[in-house]
């Protein structure tokens, strides 16, 4: 790998121990990690050299919640002004028609709109396995992520609840318990790297209380105990969630998950909107993760989650962009910029700060997904950085402090530079992906699945008012 000498940045934002931060100095990058950082100046050889001087740098940021086969249902009609149940359901009758090289194109698609808003490291929830499509769908991710260079954590998800058992998805994309385990070992033996640095691991994700069993969630939990994986679900989303578990459980969504097993710091949840002083305290005693989800959460009318709270219990809170049918898009900076502008509407005292929000999507997004060698910029550590040009028409004016600019503003451009592993991925805003291909690709396929679903189905889902 090449020697990196990135010299005299505008700002550098550490997300270190100290927060520390710091204007002009130096990052040194070598075989992948960093080998030098600080505001001294340091001359030295080095195969490639960036002039950072109008640059902020960050870690490069970590998404944690995804579903990225939904770029291709973005913006449907039928589905734009409809809760999570409603929106669920309609939108499963064209997933159905989801195949092997939908994953593999929506996958790039999605993985490298995050990556140009600074994502280095992303996850992703793919819990639908249609009948039509290879059963290996989990290896097209991984194969298209590594294609675009991005670290990947993807989690091999899963649906055991069809309608016919009182559940919500179709049966036809649900899973035995049997086959979903037998491919969950397969996908540990075959792509998980425990490594320092690893650019692949997996972890386990069953999809939701009202679309797996209370089996499958026991066989999970144990099973990645064993194995020490990281396990993820959706929680507390809705109150129509909360009403299914109260109903069929007799637990609200928190004590379901505590009889289940999954109250344990190897665990992260996506959403937990809906939560209880109690519940809170209890999360944080068992060191349990979140993906903070604002644009989602706003899309179908979620509600507010309790972040402040959620950080001073010891939660482990991170930030995701969830699935492009409920975000309509993956952009990272946009979701840390709603993060702090949704918690103003609380109280002043539960406010977030645009560094509360920098650290969750850096160091709180490693602690999610149970790292310590990427999220922050420190010697020995994973050199993958984000660098954001801030001398654009966006952040004319913001400069008083260049690092809350990222948050407070919006970008008319990529980031500049993203570095995964030392190795740059995004050059000067541009990508080695062939985008304008790439776009048309997926609009025809998002198009045709489309068809094939109002074939189906008779459903009008481009008729606004049909619904």
């Amino acid at each position: 790998m090449k020697t990196i000498l990135i010299k005299n940045p505008l700002r550098v934002a550490t997300m270190n121990d100290r927060s520390t931060e710091f204007s002009g100095g130096h990052i040194l990058i070598e075989n992948g990690i960093i080998r030098s950082i600080g505001p001294e100046t340091l001359e030295t050889q080095a195969a490639e050299i960036i002039d950072a001087s109008e640059m902020v740098i960050t870690p490069g940021f970590i998404n944690t919640h995804h579903h990225l086969y939904q770029t291709l249902t973005r913006n449907i009609p039928l589905m734009q002004d409809q809760p999570l149940f409603p929106w669920l359901t309609n939108h499963y009758e064209v997933w159905r028609e989801v195949t092997t090289e939908a994953i593999e194109v929506s996958t790039q698609v999605g993985l490298l709109e995050l990556m140009k808003s600074g994502v280095t490291t992303s996850s992703d929830h793919l819990y639908l396995f249609p009948a039509q499509a290879s059963p290996e769908l989990i290896d097209t991710e991984i194969e298209a992520a590594k294609t675009l260079g991005i670290r990947f954590q993807p989690t091999r998800g899963s649906m055991s609840l069809g309608k016919a058992k009182g559940g919500l998805p179709p049966d036809d994309v649900v899973q035995t318990e049997t086959v979903i385990q037998a491919d969950t070992e397969r996908l540990v033996a075959k792509y998980h790297d425990t490594s320092i640095g690893a650019m692949t691991r997996i972890s386990l994700a069953p999809c939701s209380p009202f679309s797996v069993t209370a089996e499958l969630m026991r066989q999970t939990a144990n099973y990645a105990r064993d194995n020490q994986l990281q396990i993820h679900t959706h929680l507390a989303e809705t109150l129509d969630e909360e009403k299914f578990c109260l109903d069929t459980s007799g637990h609200r969504p928190v004590g379901l998950m505590q009889e289940l097993g999954w109250l344990s710091e190897n665990a992260w949840y996506a959403h937990t909107v809906h939560l209880n002083d109690a519940e809170i305290k209890l999360m944080g005693e068992n060191q349990v993760g979140m993906s903070h989800c604002p644009s989602s959460n706003m899309r179908l009318g979620s509600g507010l989650a309790r972040i402040r709270e959620l950080l001073d219990a010891g939660v482990k809170v991170s930030l995701g962009v969830d699935g492009s049918a409920s975000n309509d898009s993956s952009d990272m900076l946009l979701e840390m910029r709603n993060a702090l502008l949704i918690s103003r509407l609380r109280e002043e005292h539960n406010w977030l700060t645009a560094r509360d929000v920098l650290r969750m999507a850096t160091r709180g997004g490693a602690a999610a997904l149970g790292r310590n060698d990427i999220g922050e910029l420190s010697v020995g550590k994973q050199a993958d950085l984000a660098l954001f040009n801030m001398h654009g028409l966006s952040q004319a004016g913001s400069l008083a402090d260049p690092i809350s600019s990222l948050i407070f503003t919006t970008r008319s451009q990529a980031v500049d530079y993203l570095i995964v592993q030392g190795q740059i991925v995004i050059n000067k805003g541009n990508s080695k992906v062939d985008e304008t291909k790439l776009v048309v690709e997926h609009n025809q396929i998002a198009s045709e699945m489309l068809s094939r679903a109002q074939k189906r189905t008779g459903i009008d889902f481009l008729n606004y008012n049909s619904k």
